[in-house]
């Protein structure tokens, strides 16, 4: 009797604190982008959602541990879904076009653009927040790319090297067009072809780079 009334009892505690728990992560997040990092403070974010600074603190214990929060919240799903992309059943090249065009359009959106330029301008007074950006966004990404990448060395589809500076590589080529543009000041979003532009070049540079020994890749026809 105990237990039928005490376990709903605890899955609605749960609830409200897991859906508290999103409403200071979303609050905080419009926070960080519209106002900086300096500028935002545990206690502007509890006033603007109605509660105590110790109720705040209850959940995060510093606003470096909100800013991991927010991070991890923007980049949980995408992550989750690359594992499911990155299948090494699958064939190689269309593997890394699907990968790469993934990417392109995740770190083109306007959320993704403006949370990359408040870490660029803020790293240098706040490198805790510039380490927490690289360990969870562009390093665990590429950990995953590399991981997947070792497994066609091995088969010796790639030439064998290392798996990480590969995986560098692939993701320094596919941001090096329209995302460069964005972040420099350019506000459209790119077009569905220049994704797809930037994408093909990318990986067409680096299967060329990577071809298994003495193997050399076909031309790309020319468009």
């Amino acid at each position: 009797m105990t237990e039928s009334t005490d376990t709903p009892l605890m899955s609605r505690r749960e609830a409200r604190r897991r859906d508290r728990r999103g409403a200071i992560i979303a609050v905080a997040r419009r926070s960080f982008l519209e106002n900086g990092y300096a500028a935002t403070t545990m206690s502007s974010i509890a006033a603007d959602l109605g509660g105590s600074k110790g109720t705040l603190w209850s959940y995060f214990p510093s606003k470096e541990e909100l800013f991991a929060a927010v991070l991890r919240d923007a980049t949980e799903t995408y992550h989750a879904s690359l594992i499911q992309l990155l299948d090494p059943r699958g064939e190689l090249e269309p593997t890394l076009l699907r990968f790469s065009h993934d990417l392109l359009r995740k770190v083109t959106s306007p959320e993704a653009i403006a949370l990359h330029r408040l870490v660029a301008a803020e790293a240098s007074r706040f490198p805790e927040m510039g380490a927490i950006f690289l360990e969870l966004a562009p390093l665990h990404t590429r950990n995953l790319l590399a991981r997947f990448l070792e497994g066609w060395m091995e088969r010796g589809q790639l030439r064998r090297t290392d798996p990480q500076l590969a995986a560098r590589t692939l993701v320094v080529l596919t941001l090096s067009g329209c995302h460069q543009q964005m972040i420099w000041g350019n506000s459209e979003p790119p077009t569905a072809e220049q994704i797809q532009t930037d994408v093909a070049f990318a990986v067409d540079c680096f299967l060329r780079a990577y071809a298994p020994d003495g193997e050399a890749r076909p031309q790309a026809s020319a468009h």
